[in-house]
């Protein structure tokens, strides 16, 4: 898993170079507006582990939670 930081440009998302191989899968957590996104270590290990895990498959399908959520 890597982490970086980039910005959008003219509609696409710029990187530093060399900091993500080439064709690499990303996902993309954006604050709104002026908002800042930190997160302190036990955040971020927490994201790291949650990704990790819908990496593997360990995920929940929407259906799921939302009939979880209407027997509530």
């Amino acid at each position: 898993m890597l982490i970086t930081t980039g910005r959008v440009n003219g509609g696409a998302i710029e990187v530093e170079a060399g900091s993500l191989p080439e064709g690499a899968r990303v996902t993309i957590l954006a604050p709104d507006d002026n908002e800042v996104f930190r997160l302190g270590s036990e955040d971020e290990a927490r994201l790291l582990e949650a990704v990790a895990e819908a990496e593997r498959g360990e995920v929940v399908s929407a259906s799921s939670v939302l009939e979880e959520i209407r027997k509530s």
